[in-house]
């Protein structure tokens, strides 16, 4: 943004009296609320895939439900979570110290492993705040350990918790736990990462009360409202340098998992000075497989490539989706219904609003940018019993190539989009699963040829040391990441079952039984270059 734009709306703060300085202070004090409540979760949770991989995140919303605060996370969870939040302040009152649950993708949630936790932040009989905090649970139950499976309906893939009191005044419900943990099959696990998620919201609170008892609770209201007002009035200005029209993009998702049809996936974008409308209506229809999304995939997903092209330009809160019009259609595989399966739409789909969005714009020369990425998390679970007759369940997303831009190649190997989580260390997979890590590389010359090359995929063979009910959620595997202006597309995927020596092609949807020394190889895909080569 140029320092005239700038100008104005540090012109605006001072007009709607607020201090230029403080707002920015405390923009970085509330969002280290959230990474402490991160940290606090991350060290107090029990599975891997919360404690290694970083899959949660923690936000700040205002009495009415609009975020102004967002911890370092998960991309596909901090621009949902305010429908959740949303969802839960519609549903019952909320009094000091109770705290709602729930994963209901047909009610603010994404898919059902995201377990969300919202509660009230009152100071002297007032509500000030709301505390929000969610991560994907290991298991939730349904017909595949892990609870990412190919299904035809969202009862096969678990537990549906609406939103309901798990704590009233500090309490935890026993009876709603116990409810819980009856339908997982990893309870142990389960209870002590949603009590993580309780001291997470807890620490929330403790410092949401010491900057109050420091500041006052005037000027700390003040100041959540005054980020929000203040980035919706910064992104509006952001507006105006797009220039005017409609901006359109199609891409493919590769089936549902039951047929191996091309699912398509088009935005038209239009810009004018006042707003922005993202038109997802002519997409497929909702589909029998797992992919289907809801229109809270739809919002994060334009929430996240706004914060992306304009990077340190706005804060990360709601006043950016204030001038933000999204569209998904009645009839729209981004507008399921339920009992539409949505296990995959979360992870899959998410990945390709988020490359026909930047596709859509590339079309814009004063933008930068980028390929596509690898387009895919590489979702796998597995789980089954062990050696000593306990279960386990086990979930992993897996990095692949990130695309190419203007002045610089994609990087290899990385999570990239709409996921931010860590890879689980070889030594703490292989020591809390009876699995073994065969190969985990660079997948050299994946990424897109250009004058700026794509990143590679990743490699990742691992062997079965005991029968495993495994399920793959994966895309890109028969249409390639995009590359732009001249630059050549990435590798596509490959997933493939090695037994016996013999090699199968495993369905980039699917859920099989891998046996006592089978081997899975993971091949991801690279991103898309840019530019042609001279």
């Amino acid at each position: 943004m140029s320092a005239k734009k700038l100008e104005k709306g540090t012109f605006w703060l001072e007009k709607m009296k607020y201090d230029s300085i403080k707002t920015e202070l405390f923009r970085n004090i509330f969002q280290s609320v959230c990474d402490e409540m991160g940290n606090v979760l991350k060290l107090s949770a029990l599975s891997p895939n919360i404690k290694e991989r970083n899959d949660f995140s923690c936000a700040l919303f205002l009495s009415n439900g609009e975020s102004f605060a967002f911890g370092s996370h998960i991309p596909v969870h901090l621009g949902s979570m305010p429908l959740s939040v949303k969802t839960a302040i519609r549903s019952f009152s909320l009094d000091e110290g109770d705290i709602a649950i729930m994963n209901d993708p047909f009610a603010g949630g994404t898919h059902l492993p995201d377990i969300t936790l919202v509660s009230p932040y009152w100071y002297k009989n007032s509500l000030l705040f709301y505390i929000a905090c969610r991560a994907h649970h290991s298991d939730i139950g349904g017909i595949q350990p892990g609870s990412m499976p190919l299904a035809s309906d969202i009862f096969q893939e678990g537990l549906i918790i609406p939103p309901i009191k798990l704590c009233s005044k500090n309490k935890i419900n026993r009876d709603i736990i116990s409810l819980i943990l009856a339908n997982n099959r990893t309870p142990r696990e389960r209870e002590g990462d949603i009590k993580a998620q309780v001291a997470a919201i807890n620490r929330g609170k403790t410092r949401l009360k010491s900057l109050i008892d420091y500041y006052g609770a005037d000027q700390i209201r003040h100041y959540a409202a005054g980020v929000v007002e203040y980035t919706d009035q910064l992104f509006r200005l952001i507006l105006q340098e797009i220039p005017e029209g409609t901006y359109s993009f199609t891409d493919l998702l590769d089936d549902d998992g039951f047929d191996t049809r091309d699912i398509n996936l088009t935005v038209d974008i239009r810009v004018n000075k006042k707003s922005i409308t993202f038109d997802f209506s002519k997409s497929s229809p909702p589909v029998r497989g797992c992919i289907n999304a809801n229109e809270a995939i739809a919002y994060s997903s334009v929430l996240f490539c706004l914060i992306s092209i304009f990077e340190g330009q706005v804060p990360i809160n709601s006043g950016i989706m204030r001038s933000v019009r999204i569209i998904t259609g009645r009839d729209s595989i981004l507008n399921a219904r339920k009992p539409s399966a949505v296990a995959g739409g979360n992870v899959e789909t998410s990945q390709r609003v988020v490359d026909v969005i930047l596709g859509a714009l590339s079309s814009c020369r004063k933008l930068d940018i980028p390929s596509a990425s690898q387009g895919t998390m590489n979702n796998i679970t597995f789980g089954g019993y062990d050696s000593r007759g306990c279960f386990f369940t086990y979930y992993e997303t897996i990095g692949g190539g990130s695309g190419a831009c203007r002045g610089y190649d994609g990087e290899s190997a990385v999570h990239s989009h709409m996921t931010n989580s860590l890879n689980t260390p070889v030594e703490i997979l292989e020591s809390a699963m009876p699995i073994k890590i065969i190969r985990y590389a660079v997948r050299k010359n994946s990424g897109g040829r250009g004058k700026f090359r794509g990143g590679n995929g990743i490699i990742r063979e691992f062997q079965c040391l005991e029968r495993l009910s495994i399920s793959i959620i994966s895309e890109r595997r028969r249409n390639s990441p995009y590359g732009l202006f001249g630059g050549e597309p990435g590798r596509k995927g490959k997933n493939t079952l090695i037994r016996r020596n013999r090699r199968y092609a495993i369905p980039s949807k699917t859920n099989f039984t891998g046996m006592a020394q089978d081997i899975i190889l993971i091949c991801t895909p690279g991103g898309g270059g840019y530019g042609k080569k001279t």
